[in-house]
């Protein structure tokens, strides 16, 4: 038998080493072909650190305190907490204009939101004002995204909202159900800082960009099915907040419940809410139209509710919103008792929640102006601002989308925007409260449904289907879980596929055949080059994973399925038989000792069919263990190749010779 094969690149000619220097080469078929090197053992305590550095310190935070005095390093600790410091020193008067009309803009879309989205939270208005003075000003000073604004968000109002009621009624026990909010933002601010100082940023990234956007779709149709009993004035309406119940609640009260009047209110302006919102987005120049059409809308409907008296005729309006700063409520925290372990479960929830909204939000605009953005101090800076917002009343708070797109585009230079915006927030509840006493609920219904709107991002749906259909089906049993059961049932479902996924990508990892590109001495999947050829004799597999306890039995059992498969196939076609067994090992980046137990399976297998194995290309990581466990020895030390091709050119000469 004779099977050409292209001629290898001289490598030493490329690098301008000669065969006579001392490298890690050997004769093979008269030319000399590199060995795969063998990495310099690192001691235990050297290895830990590494993987200890890797896993928690990837960015080498500590990197610019190196070379500095001592004053000099704690001038950097203080400003590493406190960035304001930092880029304060070259704060300039243009950037403050910027910062002021963005901040100016953003109030005015803020405040009617917030109303409404205290609201979904079932909590008195002025809470949702609270929420957007003061935990803004800590992020001012601690957080490093430039876009990003900070408040109250529809889905944690709507979790928050969800999640309190199944413990403590609203309606009946109204202060301890505060207390209980209060309670959960304490500690969802505790789990976001801890996760922080404890670089443990990597865990959010557990929940799958797939599942996120099915998740957020489903709360968005949750959030616009509960504003119907305030688009429809409805007085007496389901707790539950599954499609099937919120719609048998509503068409139950069609004869007795619809308002009119409510109703031709919120169908107006909502008409003009998203007309607004569409002209916004068409053209980026009139984004204030947009920015500035929920507070139109509320000042607008609040005068005509005014001036015509609808309340009197069975209008819903918002009462009165109590006057002044936040009030303490350190007092208030369950620190003991039965809620206690409550609000620690609702507070974690909310905040990992709240944590994937402002990570997806920030890095979004950090990638559109091209600055870094450091998740961990991010994680820090939120939990901060909401553990000092539970003790000044406030509820959970996080980076708003709608707000942080409106700050972008209204040119905001740095977190000042924030502060301008608390500021404002800070006037209103001093001075202009007393007027929104007739704000019309419908048009706090028309708002939320407005912005949730915006949560249902179907081109994303679309993609992730023609991407990955594995990812679509998280993305809908997330999406299906929130809309027809409830949205911790959604939140659920869209961790457990997440981890599902995970799973069955590390238990069940790829493998593919490799056959020779013409003319070329590289070696490829033969699926994705039809035109790369097998060579006779010789079976060449690519594992595409690291080697672990979870799936050696499955790599070692699917390279005997492959070898069955071809050694049918050749016996058909009357073509010699597989005498060689190599694996590309490039892609297996790390083996345990389950994996070197599979290989030594392996061997022995192969061996009862007469099959050599060989190995190309291992890693560092690889190589070491495999001397370690005296696998090398095993297989022997001339089975380990650098390249593909080196095994191939070892391997063809052999077959020749074994020729009868």
């Amino acid at each position: 038998m004779s099977h050409r094969i292209p001629d290898e690149v001289d490598v030493d000619r490329i690098t301008g080493v000669s065969a006579s220097e001392k490298s890690p080469s050997v004769p093979v078929d008269g030319r000399y072909v590199r060995k795969v090197g063998t990495p310099q053992k690192e001691n235990l305590l050297d290895e830990f650190r590494s993987m200890f550095r890797e896993m928690f310190f990837p960015d080498d935070p500590l990197r610019s305190f190196k070379g500095h005095p001592r004053s000099r390093k704690l001038l950097l600790g203080v400003e590493a907490v406190f960035p304001i410091l930092r880029w304060g020193r070259q704060y300039t008067l243009s950037k403050f204009k910027n910062d002021l009309i963005a901040g100016i803009t953003i109030a005015s879309l803020c405040i009617p939101q917030d109303i409404a989205y205290a609201k979904l939270a079932h909590l008195p208005p002025q809470y949702g004002l609270y929420s957007s003075f003061v935990p803004p000003l800590i992020y001012a000073f601690m957080g490093s995204s430039r876009d990003i604004v900070i408040g109250p968000v529809t889905v944690v109002s709507l979790l928050l909202g969800t999640l309190l009621q199944n413990e403590i009624d609203p309606v009946k026990d109204p202060l301890e159900y505060r207390r209980l909010a209060f309670t959960a933002t304490f500690f969802a601010g505790i789990t976001q800082a801890t996760l922080g100082c404890l670089r443990l940023g990597f865990l959010i990234d557990f929940l799958s960009h797939a599942a996120t956007v099915g998740f957020m779709a489903g709360a968005a149709i949750t959030i616009m099915l509960q504003q119907l009993r305030g688009f429809f004035g409805i007085k007496k309406f389901t707790t539950k907040t599954d499609i099937v119940s919120v719609m048998r609640s509503v068409f139950r009260a069609i004869h007795h419940g619809w308002n009119w009047q409510t109703i031709v209110i919120g169908a107006c302006f909502l008409a003009f809410l998203l007309v607004a919102k569409y002209i916004g987005k068409k053209n980026e120049k009139f984004f204030w139209i947009s920015a500035l059409a929920p507070l139109t809308s509320a000042i607008l409907a609040t005068f005509f509710v005014f001036i015509t008296r609808a309340d009197k005729h069975g209008v819903q309006i918002v009462g009165d919103i109590k006057k002044g700063i936040n009030p303490p409520s350190t007092h208030q925290l369950f620190l003991s008792g039965p809620y206690l372990g409550k609000g620690f479960r609702i507070g974690v929830v909310a905040a990992m929640i709240a944590l994937t909204d402002a990570f997806a939000i920030g890095r979004a605009f950090a990638a559109l102006k091209d600055y870094p953005i450091d998740g961990n101090r991010e994680m820090v800076a939120l939990g901060t601002m909401n553990i000092v917002g539970s003790l000044t009343s406030c509820y959970v708070a996080t980076g708003s989308f709608s707000r942080s797109a409106v700050n972008f585009m209204a040119g905001c230079e740095t977190t000042v925007s924030n502060i301008v915006m608390s500021i404002i927030v800070l006037l209103n509840l001093e001075l202009i409260t007393p007027l929104f006493k007739y704000i019309p609920n419908a048009i706090l219904a028309a708002i939320i449904i407005s912005a949730a709107s915006g949560l249902i991002d179907v081109n994303a749906m679309i993609l992730i289907w023609k991407i990955d259909k594995f990812d679509f089906i998280a993305c809908m049993g997330a999406f299906l879980g929130v809309v027809f059961v409830s949205i911790e049932i959604g939140l659920l479902i869209a961790v457990s596929i997440s981890f599902a996924k995970i799973l069955l990508q590390v238990t069940r990892p790829r493998t593919a055949l490799l056959g020779n590109i013409p003319a070329t001495s590289v070696y490829r999947n033969v699926q994705q080059y039809p035109e790369a050829t097998k060579v006779p004799g010789i079976l060449i597999v690519r594992v595409d994973s690291s080697i672990y306890f979870s799936n050696s039995n499955y790599v070692k059992e699917r390279i005997l399925r492959w070898l069955a498969d071809e050694e049918e196939q050749n016996h058909k076609k009357n073509l010699p038989r597989i005498q060689y067994l190599i694996i590309e090992m490039s892609p297996v980046i790390d083996i345990d000792t389950s994996g070197i137990h599979a290989l030594e399976d392996l061997y022995r297998s192969l061996e009862k069919r007469d099959v050599k194995l060989a190995l190309a290309n291992p890693g560092p990581v690889v190589v070491s263990k495999l001397y370690a466990s005296n696998y090398v020895d095993l297989i022997g030390q001339d089975k380990l190749f650098l390249t593909v091709a080196n095994a191939v050119h070892a391997c063809v000469p052999k077959l020749e010779d074994e020729e009868p």
